[in-house]
């Protein structure tokens, strides 16, 4: 198959993938303000959006460690191909529906290396992953980031409950409230400060495995540009099935749970973007959530839900490693392979939105909500006595609102 081809193939490719890693990773910024009502399903999507596509001008560091740290080059030069990334990103996009479908928070971060990892040992062999890079830039910044944000989520939590300590419930819920749409907002800038700097990295690798650009070169301009637009349109379009089992899923979130876990989430991406540290937004979301739900004085965590989310952080490395291994072989038979690896895919691509349909989540119902009855059955009064009937009733004293506590939940 002619290079060029091939590389425009990869890019339309790597495009599609950060579009589903935007929808599947709207979750980390906006799942706990919609479950608390501080912000409207549509609008919190409307704003995660923009502040993707802004965040991701911000910065460069994350894309370098892919396009130039992961993948060795030897005599020859980068020891990937073009497609080998194919076959990466195959891996990832089924890896990423699949979680999708069943609501589960994976990491999209996770999924992408894995995919490209599994490619790559299949076309040139483990002597072209860089060990180093991998453990200190991915595998330790995926153990101990979302470990991290949970402690400091858990610490939030205890001091937002003990800071609001007197304060009514009602004036601490709406404090908390205007709070998160700002603690939400700086998580939204700061995934795409890191995220789209992922898809960025793996067109930036296509370009240079493909002798269009000097290795050790970062991103151009426009491939920031068509990167930050695609996460965008995906952040958008709003993981529904994601954000339900995250704001709701693991814990009652109250509004300064929210707050907390936000606070945390946004420090813990920051740092690691400035680090270059390519960790897994979604892991530290979740992870922020649950050390907020046990921060709360009797508060309940899902440990159930939490258990399968977990499970799913373990997987995701090597099971989309195993899948982009496999389309790896396929591409191998030449542009045949690479015709049937993309048919393959979009058939199951195809029947994954389908399947979806049985049972839709959506912004009307992502909160899971009890429908309301419209018909209100009559009540018929007994008949009053004349003397109580004439009776002037006496007002109800009034009774001071309640002190916001830990366990009135804000």
């Amino acid at each position: 198959m002619d290079i060029s081809l091939m590389v425009a193939l990869v890019i339309v490719l790597a495009l599609f993938f950060d579009f589903t890693n935007g929808f599947h990773d709207t979750a980390n910024a906006m799942a706990t303000p919609i479950a608390t009502g501080a912000l409207k399903p549509r609008v919190a999507v409307s704003i995660a959006a923009v502040l993707n596509l802004v965040g991701a001008f911000l910065s460069t560091e994350v894309a370098r460690t892919i396009s130039g740290g992961l993948i060795r080059e030897g005599d020859g030069g980068i020891q990937i191909t073009p497609t080998m990334i194919f076959a990466g990103l195959i891996g990832a996009i089924m890896w990423n529906l699949a979680t999708w479908l069943l609501g589960l928070p994976s990491s999209s971060s996770h999924a992408l290396f894995g995919g490209l990892i599994g490619a790559v040992v299949v076309g040139t062999g483990f002597g072209a992953i860089d060990p180093g890079v991998l453990l200190s830039k991915i595998v330790f910044p995926a153990v101990l980031a979302p470990v991290i944000a949970a402690i400091v989520a858990f610490v939030a939590t205890k001091l937002a409950y003990g800071l609001t300590a007197g304060r009514t419930e009602d004036s601490a819920r709406r404090r908390f409230r205007v709070g998160q749409v700002f603690t939400s907002s700086l998580v939204s800038l700061a995934h795409g400060t890191n995220d789209a700097q992922k898809t960025m990295g793996v067109i930036t690798l296509t370009l240079i495995a493909a002798g269009f650009q000097a290795a050790g070169t970062g991103p151009e301009f426009w491939v920031i540009a068509v990167c930050a637009l695609a996460i965008a349109l995906g952040t958008y379009v709003g993981g529904w099935r994601i954000i339900r089992t995250v704001g709701t899923g693991i814990t009652d979130v109250s509004p300064a749970q929210g707050f907390a876990a936000e606070a945390s989430t946004t420090a813990t991406i920051l740092a690691s973007s400035h680090l270059g540290f390519a960790l897994s937004t979604t892991q530290v979301a979740s992870g922020s959530v649950i050390g907020a739900g046990l921060g709360r004085k009797r508060g309940a965590v899902r440990w159930r839900v939490a258990g399968r989310i977990g499970i799913a952080w373990l997987v995701t490395l090597p099971c989309a490693a195993a899948m982009a291994a496999i389309a790896e072989l396929v591409a191998r038979l030449g542009p045949l392979g690479v015709a049937a690896d993309a048919l393959a895919g979009a058939i199951v691509i195809a029947l994954m939105f389908r399947r979806s349909r049985r049972n839709p989540v959506n912004s009307r119902n992502v909160t899971g909500e009890v429908p309301i009855i419209e018909h209100t059955p009559t009540v018929v009064m007994p008949k009053v006595p004349p003397i109580i009937a004439s009776a002037k009733p006496t007002k109800p004293a009034e009774t001071p609102k309640p002190a916001m506590t830990e366990e009135s939940a804000p």
